[in-house]
């Protein structure tokens, strides 16, 4: 990403607010990566840094415009330490913070119960966190995210983090309250009010309230900085939303956005609001349906228009409104890319830690990338889960007990590298990982401008090397009906791809089945089959993998399967067990390697002609 032309195009985005420096900020901002656009702030002293590969003349003129705002000694000060960083080595700097604080919660987001309390304490984090990592919260087993709990442990015993329970609202409020200037007010009543909330929270560093809780505020002497009660009442959320870009929007983010949706209705989860906060990023659950939203969908697209090429769209599409399918094609059409779920807690914090010292991400490949390998006459079968890591069976029993392939999200590797840590060093000899989803973040190909291709798989490839990954998966389920229909690749997405990544073992493709399939040279392309559904009995899915088996009598037979992130591996072995032979479940990469050497499938692309339920919005 070139800074010094986000610089030209938006110049406020780096107007520096200084309200205090001292020498301890200095360490902080010494410490900051050049490889990227860093944020150093708290509710004190807010300052944000440009820089980049650029040499030094350019970065000290970028920094012109934020010294000025200096005092002449703390000037002299800053831009010392910016010539002696810049000639350090770049790396990630761990966090100093030694110290930080805990809260476990419950798993009550009812509109009518927990959620306000829960969203005071999301903007509270968001604040407490901007400078350095203090505010982790633990989430219940069953939460959709079920690593908060080893990922707690992991900063405890590897990066040496004492944490202090925190076990209340009002205790948290009277440890952290100071880094907040004031609150905001919403309605419960209006949904789209909490995001119009969290949007000034993080602009004017603020605590995000209703009025049951305006008492607390007064206790610790927090005064009003914004009422939203009655100013959207009777109004669309595409209302809301245009009068909440007029007020907001050039004051927000330009590298990323929040689409705070997902659950809607009498209980929601906007678990990852700290983040959003932390990052003074534009809220909204604006929807991409055409049919039912037009007027949400063009205000939307401004949105996408207007941030800066390869932008992150953090969060999720509101249940109530659109669906994944039609967010993810109408982002992926500005070559954006979609980091999610709206759940997704403590980004606040994880993103301040870096990996330990010496780590490096070792995969457990079976094969090297010029292995030869020869496939018999039998059904290979290989187990491939994406949506994350973290959402998925990694916490549950039986895990390494078969090969299994967990797609990961690689731009973790950026906000949340301790997870990644923590996954790589708890992966059995049986784990292996893949990249993904399509490439430097969640996105459907098909709909990736041309122009925009070659720099965001340049991004993937270069988290795939770091990340020690040898095989890309890909989805566009843009034209499909959820888990099912035309999960296709056109002939031109599939040649971008074998262009774009000449070093992987091969790619694969799918949610759902699909039928996108190749080989060049020896890396071939394969679709899935197959996608386990949670809830389908065990003797079912082992009845229709048996007839897959039957049905394609040609062997060797390349059997593909997606699992859903919420199976788990025990059940899988039951379903082995009952499969007809002869099989092997294979790694993927050995998978890949045997599918190379047999070409026993069809070439195939997307069909123009082929039914699509959704056909975009060009």
């Amino acid at each position: 990403m070139n800074t010094d032309n986000q610089a030209k195009t938006n110049p406020q985005a780096f107007t520096p607010q200084v309200n205090e420096f001292d020498q301890d900020f200095l360490y902080e901002l010494a410490l900051q990566p050049w490889s990227s656009v860093e944020s150093v702030v708290n509710s004190e002293r807010i300052i944000t840094v440009q820089a980049g590969p650029a040499p030094l003349a350019r970065r000290l003129v970028s920094f012109a415009g934020l010294t000025s705002a200096l005092p002449p000694m703390h000037r002299f000060f800053l831009l010392l330490t910016i010539c002696f960083a810049s000639f350090a080595t770049p790396c990630r700097a761990e966090a100093p913070a030694k110290t930080g604080f805990v809260m476990r919660w419950d798993g009550d987001w009812k509109v009518a119960g927990a959620l306000p309390e829960k969203v005071l304490l999301l903007s509270l984090q968001g604040l407490t966190n901007r400078a350095t990592p203090q505010l982790y919260i633990v989430h219940p087993r069953d939460f959709q995210w079920e690593i908060t709990e080893p990922l707690f442990e992991f900063y405890q015993r590897k990066h040496g983090v004492k944490f202090t329970e925190v076990k209340t609202a009002e205790e948290a409020l009277s440890r952290f309250a100071h880094y907040a200037k004031g609150y905001v007010i919403w309605d419960p009543a209006v949904p789209a009010s909490m995001n119009v909330a969290l949007t000034i929270a993080g602009l004017e560093n603020a605590l995000v309230v209703t009025t049951a809780q305006l008492a607390q505020m007064e206790k610790h002497r927090l005064p009003p900085i914004d009422d939203l009660r009655g100013r959207y009442t009777g109004q669309t959320d595409a209302q809301i939303y245009t009068d909440a870009v007029t007020r907001y929007w050039a004051r927000c983010s330009r590298d990323s956005i929040m689409l705070m949706g997902g659950h809607a209705g009498a209980v929601r989860q906007p678990a990852m609001a700290d983040w959003g906060v932390q990052q003074k990023m534009f809220f909204h659950d604006l929807s991409a349906n055409p049919a039912r939203h037009p007027e949400e969908l063009a205000l939307a697209q401004k949105l996408l228009s207007e941030l800066r090429p390869g932008a992150i769209i953090f969060g999720w599409h509101s249940y109530g409104k659109d669906t994944e399918e039609q967010w993810t094609t109408l982002l992926s059409g500005y070559g954006h890319k979609m980091e999610g779920l709206h759940n997704l807690p403590n980004l606040s914090f994880n993103s301040q830690f870096g990996f330990t010292p010496g780590f490096k991400f070792t995969n457990h490949h079976h094969v090297a990338r010029d292995a030869q390998l020869t496939a018999g006459a039998k059904v290979y079968l290989s187990f491939v889960q994406s949506d994350s890591i973290g959402i998925g069976v990694w916490t549950k029993p039986g895990r390494g007990k078969l090969p299994f392939a967990w797609q990961v999200t690689m731009n973790w590797t950026k906000f949340s590298p301790a997870a990644l840590e923590y996954f790589h060093e708890s992966a059995t000899p049986n784990d292996y990982f893949i990249g993904g989803l399509s490439g430097p973040g969640y996105m459907y190909p098909n709909h990736i401008p041309a122009e925009r291709f070659p720099q965001l798989m340049q991004e993937a490839n270069e988290l795939m090397t770091e990340l020690d990954e040898h095989i890309m998966e890909i989805m566009d389920n843009s034209a499909a009906d959820g888990n099912v229909g035309n999960a296709d690749l056109t002939k031109e997405t599939v040649d971008r791809y074998y262009a774009a990544f000449p070093n992987v073992i091969g790619f694969i493709n799918g949610y759902g089945p699909a039928r996108t399939r190749d080989l060049r040279d020896t890396r071939p392309m394969i679709s899935y089959d197959y996608y386990i559904d949670p809830r389908r009995p065990r003797a079912e899915v082992a009845a229709d993998l048996n007839e897959l088996i039957a049905l394609n009598t040609t062997r060797p037979y390349f059997l593909l399967v997606h699992v859903r992130e919420s199976n788990d591996v025990n059940s899988l072995i039951t379903i082995t067990k009952q499969l007809d032979g002869p099989t092997e479940v294979v790694p993927v990469d050995v998978f890949l390697k045997l599918a190379a050497s047999k070409k026993t499938y069809t070439t195939r692309y997307q069909d123009p002609a082929d039914p699509k339920h959704f056909k975009g919005y060009k």
